[in-house]
């Protein structure tokens, strides 16, 4: 146990500047929540990617001619998206464990005759829970988004079901301009309206583009195909035709061509070519593919991916609100064994994932903003966790 205390050590280096050096308190009770955590890395991972993966590739594997080799890849692929699932989880268990053991054991009460409070007690599983969180963050943001995606293609290619790197039909883009109205404010209203067919991944097929002045449709453009020419950073249409439409909607001039190049943005493109769930992509390609979405999507896909977004940010701050409430309840007088905290732990899970599927509901619907709906469980949390404690000293 003294090996692993001194390999995990170095995580521990706030406490250091909090307390003013790690104590012989802190340094025993972060080895008895190191085991602990790291019996619950190794559960809830399993459990999940089982419930998760493990029963689908076996039916692949055993029914769709999966190469075994193949499922093997996959499986690991998705294990690290499990695994940032289970450090929260692991930092509930550890608290609970650890401190329900000392407990047990009356070592607790020992040290609260010394004149240590619970609030000092809980500072190791607090710090631990910090630098879980950082990992959990960075594994969420640097390693599991990229190895989910390449996952997906891996399995879809294998099962030839080649998964394209871009939308294959309706591809919409709106944009819209900045208009004066006669009272002297300002106001958005569209300009131009981008639709495509469909997209083979290089060109885009049977085209429509409606432009709008401030009051009226202005010019329609519709074409077989176009192709983006980066280097005139335009559009080049092919076998296509330009109305003209006058203010009354009568059409004001027609012209066909065989080729013609439009000054219209690159976005359209950019959308065909996105084809990433959000649980395969990281904050920053959540946030410019909402920059892309901004003009082209209905409110409600907007709400729903700004929730996902702020739940991003909010998600591995769970690890701090599970180890403060596992270890405040881990140190009440009782007997909490391995069993028992897997069992608590499984309950304040639930409750938690409950509570968090609700509010991110609630936020897609609009009746919380996305800021709120993705923290609200976290908040939620520390008030339970401060109130216990509270109620503990």
């Amino acid at each position: 146990m003294t090996s692993i205390t001194k390999s995990f050590r170095f995580l521990f280096w706030p406490l250091t500047w909090l307390t003013g050096g790690l104590s012989l308190m802190d340094r025993y009770i972060t080895s008895q929540l190191i085991m602990p955590f790291l019996f619950g890395v190794g559960a809830f991972s399993a459990i999940a990617v089982s419930i998760g993966t493990l029963f689908d590739l076996v039916r692949k594997v055993t029914g769709d001619d999966l190469p075994l080799n193949l499922a093997i890849q996959v499986f690991f692929l998705r294990l690290p998206e499990f695994v940032v699932y289970a450090l929260p989880m692991s930092t509930l268990l550890a608290a609970l464990i650890a401190y329900g053991r000392l407990a047990t054991d009356s070592e607790l009460i020992a040290l609260r005759g010394c004149g240590i409070s619970v609030r000092r007690l809980v500072v190791p599983a607090l710090i631990l829970s910090l630098v879980v969180t950082g990992c959990t963050f960075a594994l969420n943001e640097a390693i599991a988004p990229q190895t989910t995606y390449q996952a997906s293609v891996l399995l879809n290619q294998t099962l030839r079901k080649d998964r394209p790197s871009f939308q294959e039909r309706d591809i919409f883009y709106r944009e819209f301009s900045d208009i004066q109205r006669p009272d002297g404010k300002t106001e958005q209203a569209l300009s131009q309206l981008f639709y495509a067919k469909q997209f083979d991944g290089q060109r885009m097929i049977n085209l429509t583009v409606l432009t709008f002045n401030q009051k009226n449709l202005q010019q329609i453009v519709s074409a077989k195909s176009a192709l983006w020419n980066p280097t005139q950073s335009a559009w080049n249409f092919f076998e296509g035709t330009i109305y003209a439409v006058a203010p009354d909607g009568s059409y004001s001039g027609i012209q066909e061509f065989q080729q013609q190049p439009f000054a219209i943005a690159r976005t359209p493109l950019d959308l065909a070519m996105w084809n990433k769930d959000s649980n395969e992509m990281n904050i920053a390609e959540a946030q410019r593919y909402l920059s892309l979405l901004n003009q082209s999507a209905d409110e409600q896909t907007l709400r729903k991916l700004r929730v996902q977004i702020q739940r991003k940010y909010a998600f591995p701050f769970v690890c701090v609100v599970f180890g403060l409430i596992g270890a405040v309840l881990g140190a009440k007088p009782g007997r909490t064994n391995r069993a028992t905290g897997f069992g608590l732990s499984v309950l304040i899970i639930f409750v938690y994932y409950t509570l968090a599927f609700l509010t991110a509901a609630l936020g897609q619907a609009g009746v919380f903003s996305p800021v709120m709906a993705a923290w609200l469980p976290n908040i939620f949390g520390f008030g339970v966790g401060g109130f216990l404690l509270a109620r503990s000293t």
